[in-house]
């Protein structure tokens, strides 16, 4: 019986599916956004504004990614709404990131 697996046994490492390790990445980068603006604000005493746009962007980046490695790890959802999802997130990724960059860029303005 000290071959079989037992109730409760510890089964060992398992390693996180490819859909949560880029799930982790996206948050990841939304952590080091946080931390620069926090920074900011400790050494300038000023908060930015108009920052909503181009916050979103790596979230629609990380959501098309997803639709990728979901389908590629799971199959599920089917080859084309994952291609058309991913498409469309990262179509309005660019669109966003002028006007994000713009918001941006207006916290420095005289």
């Amino acid at each position: 019986m000290s071959d079989e697996k037992r109730p409760g046994e510890d089964q060992g490492y398992i390693p996180a599916s490819p859909a949560k390790r880029t799930l982790a990445w996206i948050g990841l980068s939304y952590m080091v956004i946080l931390v620069a603006l926090t920074t900011y604000y400790f050494f300038t005493g000023t908060t930015l504004g108009n920052l909503g746009p181009l916050l979103t962007v790596p979230g629609l980046i990380g959501l098309g990614a997803v639709s990728i490695v979901s389908w590629r790890s799971t199959g599920r959802p089917g080859k084309v709404p994952a291609i058309l999802l991913a498409v469309m997130c990262w179509a309005l990724a660019l669109a966003t990131l002028p006007i994000g960059i713009a918001g941006l860029l207006s916290n420095f303005g005289g």
